[in-house]
């Protein structure tokens, strides 16, 4: 697969849209896409042709909660709907905010997003085990009537209360892939594959539908960047890089990492499933693929990062030995 090197795929952590115990409002919303925003523009001033992705999970939970307090007055919708509605929202904040980033600094770029479909697998073993929450916390009594009733999967979570357990697939491929190329062809910073995109079936006759199923967002950056021929992926959170031992004395930040050595971190360190585990994951599968490099770096050293000068670095065999930062 021959790679574009000006073309990077950048996967937008949580804290680029809100940050830690804010209140999931409008405007915070947009006063950190903002401040993000202002990193991406340092990317495109330096040459390269950067596709957004971004999560979206407290978006889909604000929904599921407005779903489920205004049952009484209007249907609720099916999860991959809410899915679709956050891409759009959150796409509309970053458009804006990164056109007038871009103006500020004296750079012409369309900008564009797009609702964007992941196909899964039907036979996918996920579906038979869900275990991604979402939604509202509900008391015993009301996830128990759900189980039984719709045969949904709850579990109880805490003293919050039960919430709602759904698939989460592997991507297989991107659905609208062929629009993102066009548009990245006349020079337009994309986003696409917003919260994973949104999860479909091909079924035999070849239509696509729907399912309630989440694919993780990370997953999903790295399956379009291998689409998009990206020469890397970089991964933005609100850590410094990828830390072996976290929390403990022996806690140790990793800066680059081969395939060989990382598969073996994989087998002994525990990642955690709810952060870091997808990242590191998603850069692995990325490199492995045919990726150029995949970096896990904090949000203000996006540019560095792209380098190689901060945050973990995932590079094929041949090209680095393992190094650590204290």
């Amino acid at each position: 697969m021959r790679l574009d090197e000006h073309r990077i795929v950048v996967a937008l952590g949580g804290n680029a849209i809100l940050r830690s115990k804010q209140l999931n409002s409008y405007t915070e919303q947009y006063d950190n896409i903002r401040r993000t925003c202002e990193q991406i523009v340092q990317l495109i001033a330096e040459g390269y042709q950067p596709v957004l992705t971004h999560g979206n999970g407290p978006q889909v939970g604000t929904l599921l909660i407005q779903n489920e307090a205004a049952s009484h007055l209007v249907p609720a919708v099916p999860l991959d709907v809410c899915g679709a509605e956050t891409q759009g929202q959150i796409g509309y904040m970053i458009q804006q905010a990164l056109k007038n980033a871009l103006r500020a600094r004296g750079l012409a770029r369309p900008v564009a997003s797009i609702v964007t479909q992941v196909l899964v697998d039907a036979d996918d073993p996920a579906f038979a085990t869900p275990v991604k929450p979402i939604g509202p916390f509900l008391p015993r009594a009301v996830a128990e009537q759900r189980m039984r009733d719709k045969r949904e999967v709850w579990t109880e979570v805490d003293a919050r209360g039960w919430r709602k357990l759904v698939p989460s697939p592997q991507p297989l491929g991107i659905v609208e892939v062929d629009v993102v190329h066009a548009l990245l062809d006349v020079g337009a910073v994309v986003i696409a594959c917003g919260g994973g995109g949104v999860p479909v079936l091909r079924r035999p006759d070849g239509r696509f539908e729907g399912v309630e199923a989440v694919v993780d967002k990370d997953s999903a950056a790295a399956r379009l960047a291998l689409e998009v021929r990206a020469a890397a992926l970089l991964i933005l959170t609100d850590v410094p890089g990828v830390a072996v031992d976290f929390g403990k004395p022996t806690q140790q930040f990793l800066r680059r990492v081969t395939l060989s050595e990382l598969e073996g971190l994989l087998v002994r360190e525990p990642f955690s499933a709810g952060s870091m585990g997808p990242k590191v994951r998603a850069a692995y599968r990325f490199v492995h693929d045919g990726g150029g490099q995949a970096t896990i770096c904090a949000l203000e050293d996006a540019l560095e990062g792209v380098r190689g000068r901060a945050g973990t670095l995932v590079v094929p065999n041949d090209a680095m030995q393992l190094s650590f930062q204290m």
